[in-house]
């Protein structure tokens, strides 16, 4: 997806090298997420029923994140992470695209979920992996 996206650094610098005003100004805002998403499945030729479905999303709600009636939850994300295949930056773009906390692995739920995802394991192993070590499984 072609979004100006800058680091962190870059960021800091401008906020301190610029009123507090003028800083908002200047800035790019994040593309609404179900635009973000939308434009997701344009890039990679993709439908939203086959993300929906490979994501374990509820069909009707799938929809609504795509429509941009429903905001999606962390977990969701995650979920439509799984949906479109994604590796683990990818992720973590989404997560920030949709303003939600990146994935961290020392957190264990966290880091079976970016072990899921880097061994490149869909939405059904990735439930029956957190369930196996104990851990709340994704949307439940």
């Amino acid at each position: 997806m072609n979004t100006h996206d800058f680091n962190t650094d870059e960021l800091l610098k401008k906020l301190s090298d610029a009123a507090l005003g003028d800083f908002f100004e200047s800035e790019v805002p994040l593309p609404a997420f179900h635009d973000y998403i939308t434009g997701m499945c344009r890039d990679q030729n993709e439908t939203r029923e086959h993300v929906i479905k490979r994501s374990g999303i509820n069909r009707t709600y799938g929809h609504q994140l795509f429509n941009g009636t429903r905001k999606p939850s962390r977990d969701k994300v995650i979920q439509l992470a799984f949906g479109f295949g994604l590796d683990v930056a990818q992720t973590q773009q989404l997560l920030k695209a949709a303003q939600e906390s990146p994935l961290y692995p020392r957190i264990k739920r966290d880091a079976a979920i970016l072990y899921c995802i880097m061994h490149r394991l869909d939405f059904s192993k990735t439930q029956k992996l957190l369930g196996r070590f104990h851990l709340q499984t994704l949307g439940g």
